[in-house]
């Protein structure tokens, strides 16, 4: 076990500059990105435990995975390439969110010639102009809050925006305004399901605010994927469930109408036509194909009696 003198200086020694060697002392705690040459890029939190600094880093893989070898549908693809409007990519801390937005973002810059502007906090994932040109921002070191750097963005003649993260009322409007006035946005949002989703971004407005927010959401929002990891049955590694919205006129008459709100996950269980999909229909899906056990399964469902119901109805046996 290293000493608090040996660990003190390892931590020290990782942040890297002044800017995060002073947040750390103030806040005790950091995130940050670490590139070691020859060894690879990790995601960084320094925090103190007992007194003592600690830190926990995450690979951060160089090569930006494919959706294939994510296991996304055709869908999310779909979703990235869309011309205006906003796109959220939701789930708890840990699920790869960041992952599938390199993913969309990568697809982007494959296929389309215009200006990706990304705000991120850190930055993971390094990307490389190919048809695109890319603006890659990081919070405190380039910029100081998400919200300014999104205004001051919107004057840099972006096409596509992405957010790292939504945190507040600020960022969610001006995300909005830029996504009305014909930009790409992708951003990432914490919620665990498509409706919790939809449901934070209304919360997120003061009272007085959220008729105007449910107006603006709704002719705004392309798309909501909404993922979490589980164990893969094989053992070893993980594998991504996902549940999709499309923006359809069902979809955006829920949105607009807060009695008909709680009916979204009808709406996406019906859905498939457009790509749609529930948590609960893709975890079927992959416990049948064999991918994942039952029980992970009933890790990212609401009702677990309704997902062996629906495991049994498609010759599932344990």
């Amino acid at each position: 076990v290293p000493t608090a003198e040996a660990s003190e200086h390892v931590v020290q020694t990782a942040l890297p500059g002044d800017q995060e060697r002073t947040a750390f002392a103030k806040d005790h705690e950091c995130d940050f990105a670490l590139d070691m040459p020859g060894i690879g890029r990790f995601r960084a939190n320094a925090y103190r435990a007992r007194g003592s600094a600690s830190m926990v880093l995450r690979h951060v893989k160089e090569v930006i995975p494919g959706f294939t070898e994510l296991g996304l549908s055709p869908t999310v693809r779909e979703l990235a390439l869309v011309s205006g409007g906003l796109v959220l990519v939701c789930g708890p801390t840990g699920s790869g969110k960041t992952t599938t937005l390199a993913a969309m973002i990568d697809a982007i810059n494959a296929t389309r010639r215009c200006h990706i502007l990304t705000i991120e906090d850190p930055i993971e994932f390094l990307h490389h102009d190919q048809s695109s040109t890319i603006s890659q921002r990081e919070l405190h070191t380039d910029t100081l809050q998400f919200s300014r750097a999104l205004r001051s963005g919107m004057r840099q003649d972006p096409d596509v925006i992405l957010i790292g993260e939504i945190r507040d009322v600020e960022t969610m409007r001006t995300a909005l305004q830029a996504a009305e006035t014909g930009h790409t946005v992708l951003a990432s949002l914490h919620a665990k399901t498509i409706v919790d989703a939809v449901n934070r971004i209304i919360d997120i407005f003061p009272v007085d605010e959220q008729r105007q927010a449910r107006t603006s959401i709704a002719e705004s929002l392309q798309g909501i994927v909404c993922q979490h990891l589980v164990a893969s049955r094989a053992g070893g590694g993980r594998t991504v469930v996902v549940e999709i919205a499309v923006s359809t006129p069902r979809l955006r008459e829920a949105i607009l109408d807060p009695d008909k709100t709680s009916t979204i996950e009808d709406i996406v269980a019906e859905g498939e036509y457009y790509g749609m999909r529930t948590f609960q229909q893709d975890a079927v899906r992959l416990v049948m194909v064999g991918a994942i056990t039952a029980d992970e399964a009933e890790k990212v469902v609401n009702r677990v009696s309704d997902l062996h119901v629906a495991l049994r109805r498609a010759g599932y046996r344990e």
